[in-house]
Formats: structure tokens, C-alpha cells, sequence
């Protein structure tokens, strides 16, 4: 039997404009699916109808996104990607311009507000346990998403030409020539030259303005496709699927994500609007944290600003790699050798053992006879990476902070003071106080996560209810 034809669909509007626009609408329809990814993502998607503060953040995100797009190409407009003539350009855009201040603080501020919203949306992620059974995907894709954006915020840093911008991306580079035998290959394949220079200006232009936004406009697309195929998660942990209405097979527990979740998240992008245009309007620098003071100065290469530090959405990161010196690596050392014990302690398989004692004997040889700096960059970039093993990490019978008990609740606490108490010290020069406190906050970045399987079992938790509970 040949395959059924599609049925032809009728759409029609109310207004004056009734007959012109239904006719445009069913034209498209009959060529697009228009109507069915409306339905199926917006007015028939049924999400938790429980959904709180924390849940306007994945939606401020995309419209930062949105932001950053439609700013970036009016300032790729008038920006000039070349070493002479970049910092000029960017002056021009700010004085000459119309309205070329405004587009370039939309850009500088959207930047940080990127990382915000997209830090508080990993936050509400490790509350109610998002990246739990089924939607290890959906997490996979989002740490995907922060790993590029990261990428393009580098990238979009050396475009200013100016002190810090050009300083912070050869110390960031450099990083890469401390790698063991690609090191000085990779740092050279990255600047494109043998220091910061027109070479690494170009290359880092095309990655800001056409790589990675392709890349994030996918993994956007990707992440969003999972979500809708799992259904979203809400604070209670609750799976709206499994109770449906018999008579429409909706979830009992969810509602339209239009025009319930669109209004609400409206609201939401208002007052977001707000605070974005305070800053924006009257301290687009934010003390220097948004824009640094050194990146009013055209870059020198023979003048080294007295204090080199990263953007504060890299501090925390940066702040572990400073905490890697050859007195921690004893410290190291030892958290090793306790956690492997702990390790081959809980195995039961005799070979899994000896492979747990095999990799910490290669790691210990490793932290002695390796320079520090490079166990610095390894436990940045591990500092990153690991959050992609949460899924597994998380052994709690629940996945909503609301029913985990006081292990899980003290740790995560715990887990954001380190996190903020890190991303600060990045900020400050280096003081032997200041390390130390690093060097502590370092341990427990990584205690978080690899205790978990431990604290996260032995953590009291009550029973997660049959149905949300508002």
C-alpha cells in the first residue's frame, strides 16, 4: 500500500488581515513544518508546572545569545582585524560611530551577563539534579555549550588590541607551551607566529566571529532538542511523564510552555532588561571587572602591565592554576594516595584494584618529575572537564536538593563558597596567603566531585513524592 499523502492544512487567523495571513501561513505550512515545531515546541510542549525562579535563566541565556549575535555583526561592521589599525578602530566605533558606544557596551557588558545567567543555570542544574537518568544528554550538550563559550569569550578578548587584552592572551597562550612534547608546537599552531602578533589577531578573529558561533548555534540547537525529547525537569525531581490524562495523554503535573512558560519567562527578560541597561548605562566597566582599566591603553608589547589577570569569569580557573606549586604537589600527593586507598577499598574486583594502584603509582611519579606548571594546566583544564562526569558521580536515590539531606546540601554550599572565594583570589596579585587559600579552596573544588559517590550514598534523604508539589 503506497504511503499516505499529507493532508493539506488550513490555518486561519482573526484580524482585518484574516484572509492574507492564513493564506501565507498554510502556503508555508504545506512547504515547512511551521505548525508542527510550533506545537511541538512551544504550544504543546508540556513542561513541570512547578517551575521557579531558578528556571528563568536557560531563557535568558538564549536571549543573551540572541544579543551577542546582532551586536557582534554591526561591531564586525566597523572593527579592523588587523594589529595597527584594531584598538583604533574599536575608538572609532565608541566616538565616530552612531551609536557605536552603545552596540560595544551591549557587547562588553552581554559578555559577563552570558556567564552569569549561564553559571546560575549549571547552579540550578546541581540542585534539582538535571543531569540525572534521562538527561545525562541534555547536561553533556550544556557543558558543551560553557566549554565554546569559553572558547569564544578567549577568542573576542584579543580583539580590543589593547594592555590587558593583549598580555592576558599570551599568558593564556603560553599556558599551552608548558605541555610535554606538543606544548611548543601548539602554543606556535595557536599565535600562528612566535608571539602575540597580526598572525594571532587574525586567526583568533575568524574563530570569534565564524567558528565558534556556528558551533554554539548547533550545540543550542542540540541541546534544546534533547530537552523536549526527555521533558524538562523540575525542582521536585519529579517525572511528569509517568502520570498522563487517559483522555488527552498530556501529563497531568505540566502545562502549555505557551502561553504559560513564554509570559512568565517575558517577565523575567524584563527585569533582566532592566539591571543589564543600569549596568550598561552608567558602569559598563563594573570596577574593572567587566571592562579592565589596562584595556583603555593601546597594547605594548614592551610594557608589561604590573598585574596580569584574566576576565572574572576565568578567575577560578586560573586562581587553581596558580595554587600549582612544587610545595602542593606533597599536598597532591598525598590526596592521592587517600584517594586511591578509598578507592581500592570500596572495589570488590581484585584487577580493578591493582589498575587503581597502577594509575596512582604513574600519577605520584608523574608529580615529582613533571614541572608543576604543567599539573597546573592539567588540573584547570580537569577542573572543567569534570563536571561532564556528574551524571555518574551522583549516586543519591534522589536528584532534587529539596529531599537530599544534610551531606549533599552542606556540600554544595560549600562547593559555590569555594567557587566565588577562587574566582576572587584569580583577581588579586599573587600573595603567599592568597595561595595558600587557593591551594585549600583547590581541594575541595575537586573533593566535590569525587567524594560524591561516597557523601552521596551515606546522605540522608526522604522520599521524593508521586506527583509535584508546587
Amino acid at each position: 500500500m503506497a504511503a499516505a499523502e499529507k493532508q493539506p492544512v488550513t490555518i486561519t487567523c482573526a484580524g482585518p488581515l484574516n484572509g492574507v495571513l492564513s493564506g501565507v501561513l498554510t502556503w508555508a505550512d504545506q512547504r515547512f513544518p511551521l505548525m508542527s515545531l510550533w506545537r511541538d515546541h512551544l504550544a504543546e510542549y508540556y513542561a513541570p508546572k512547578n517551575f521557579n525562579f531558578w528556571y528563568y535563566f536557560g531563557s535568558l541565556a538564549m536571549l543573551v545569545l540572541v544579543l551577542q549575535i546582532a551586536t557582534g555583526i554591526f561591531l564586525v561592521m566597523h572593527y579592523k582585524p588587523d594589529a595597527a589599525l584594531a584598538f583604533a578602530s574599536v575608538e572609532y566605533i565608541m566616538r565616530d560611530v552612531p551609536g557605536g558606544w552603545l552596540i560595544r557596551y551591549m557587547h562588553s557588558t552581554g559578555a559577563s551577563a552570558f556567564f552569569i545567567v549561564v553559571y546560575l543555570h549549571m547552579f540550578r542544574g546541581l540542585m534539582y539534579g538535571s543531569y540525572r537518568k534521562p538527561r545525562e544528554l541534555i547536561w553533556i550538550f550544556g557543558m558543551l555549550i560553557y566549554l565554546s563559550l569559553m572558547a569564544e569569550a578567549f577568542f573576542g578578548y584579543l580583539l580590543p588590541w589593547g594592555q590587558m587584552s593583549y598580555w592576558g592572551a599570551q599568558v593564556i597562550v603560553n599556558l599551552f607551551d608548558a605541555l610535554p612534547i606538543i606544548g611548543p608546537d601548539l602554543s606556535l599552531w595557536i599565535r600562528g607566529d612566535y608571539v602575540v602578533s597580526d598572525a594571532t589577531l587574525n586567526r583568533f578573529f575568524s574563530f570569534h566571529v565564524i567558528a565558534i558561533p556556528l558551533v554554539l548555534l548547533g550545540l543550542v540547537a542540540a541541546h534544546i532538542m534533547a530537552l523536549h525529547e526527555v521533558g524538562s525537569n523540575n525542582p521536585d525531581g519529579v517525572e511528569i511523564k509517568k502520570v498522563t490524562d487517559p483522555k488527552t495523554g498530556h501529563p497531568v503535573d505540566g502545562i502549555p510552555f505557551h502561553p504559560y512558560y513564554t509570559v512568565k519567562d517575558t517577565l523575567g527578560a524584563v527585569v533582566f532588561a532592566i539591571v543589564f541597561c543600569v549596568i550598561m548605562f552608567f558602569m559598563p566597566e563594573l570596577g574593572g571587572y567587566f571592562l579592565e582599566y589596562n584595556n583603555f591603553i593601546p597594547a605594548d608589547p614592551l610594557k608589561t602591565p604590573a598585574h596580569i589577570a584574566p576576565v572574572w569569569y576565568f578567575t577560578p580557573y586560573y586562581s587553581i592554576l596558580r595554587a600549582t606549586t612544587e610545595d602542593f604537589m606533597w599536598v597532591l600527593g598525598l590526596a592521592l594516595v587517600a584517594y586511591s586507598a578509598l578507592l581500592a577499598g570500596t572495589l570488590r574486583i581484585q584487577a580493578a584494584r591493582v589498575a587503581v594502584a597502577a594509575i596512582a603509582a604513574v600519577l605520584l611519579a608523574g608529580f615529582f618529575t613533571i614541572d608543576p606548571k604543567v599539573w597546573g594546566v592539567v588540573l584547570m583544564g580537569a577542573a572543567t572537564l569534570i563536571f561532564f562526569l556528574l551524571p555518574w558521580l551522583d549516586q543519591s536515590p534522589v536528584k532534587s536538593i529539596r529531599y537530599k539531606g544534610t551531606l549533599c546540601r552542606s556540600a554544595l554550599a560549600v562547593f559555590v563558597i569555594v567557587f566565588l572565594i577562587l574566582g576572587y583570589y584569580g583577581t588579586q596579585p599573587v600573595t603567599t596567603g592568597g595561595t595558600l587559600i587557593s591551594q585549600v579552596c583547590t581541594l575541595l573544588y575537586f573533593a566535590f566531585f569525587l567524594l560524591m559517590p561516597w557523601y552521596t550514598r551515606m546522605d540522608k534523604t526522604t522520599p521524593e513524592p508521586e506527583r509535584v508539589t508546587g
